[in-house]
């Protein structure tokens, strides 16, 4: 999506001078940040700059401290949302996490349609094609039936984004989904998130590589000691960083990526 399109296009998700500390570690300070409909937005930054707590804070596994969060333009009443509720709005928030959760005792194709069975409701059957098609476009139809302790990590991974997708939520969240993963799964990966982010789904993503956000992203944020410090297209960011901790960072991380 270019910049010029964003006024006209709806806000998915959207938080305003969000605080969250851990103890006396006052991690986010204020971050504001809005996520369009049909957009990719990458956060990057150094470690312990607040990425993924914003991240687990949009889909309210981290409960805010303060500031306020908004879903599709209605707001989200987090401070007084009972346990329902809060399972309720982590089901339109879809998350991928670093390392994959799948269960063990169960096939691949059984940990793609737990969700839709057991928190959708969908009779097993529609569960079952749903999860067929899904295992299919993330490149693992020949692996339904099989147990997860077969599986390469980046199959897992595979599995782990499949089973987000199956609960059709309206915005994906991705923590740095390939950050456990060898090189050569790491491009099988990234090839999958680009061609998600081609097929117009929003997705919010956390990464260290800058090639991947580049390729990927309509949009990169930039956080360092819990603020967003700037935020522009891939080329924006990447090339042209009006601020100097952008270009120090930036600079930093290209000169120890791999060639």
């Amino acid at each position: 999506m270019s910049e010029s399109n964003h006024d006209q296009q709806s806000v998915a998700v959207e938080v305003r001078d969000l605080h969250k500390s851990f103890g006396e570690n006052h991690v986010l300070k204020g971050a504001s940040l809005r996520v369009h409909e049909d957009e990719v937005l990458a956060l990057i930054g150094p470690s312990g700059s607040g990425k993924s707590t914003l991240l687990r804070c949009l889909n309210l596994l981290e409960i805010p401290n303060d500031g306020e969060l908004s879903l599709s333009g209605v707001d989200v009443p987090w401070r007084t949302m009972s346990g329902a509720e809060l399972s309720a709005h982590r089901r339109q928030m879809g998350m991928v996490f670093q390392h994959f959760h799948l269960f063990p005792h169960k096939r691949v194709i059984e940990n793609v349609m737990e969700g839709p069975v057991t928190v959708l409701g969908l009779l097993r059957d529609e569960a079952r094609e749903r999860a067929s098609k899904l295992l299919a476009e993330v490149g693992l139809e020949d692996k339904a039936d099989a147990w997860p302790s077969s599986l390469s990590g980046g199959q897992k991974q595979r599995v782990a984004i499949a089973r987000a997708l199956a609960m059709q939520p309206r915005v994906v969240l991705l923590d740095e989904v390939t950050s456990a993963l060898d090189v050569e799964m790491i491009a099988g990966i990234n090839e999958l998130l680009e061609g998600l982010a081609k097929s117009g789904m929003t997705m919010v993503i956390v990464t260290h590589d800058l090639a991947f956000a580049r390729k990927a992203a309509d949009r990169i944020v930039f956080m360092d000691e819990g603020v967003i410090i700037e935020e522009g297209t891939p080329a924006q960011i990447l090339d042209s960083p009006t601020q100097a901790r952008t270009k120090t960072f930036v600079e930093q991380v290209l000169q120890h990526a791999p060639q």
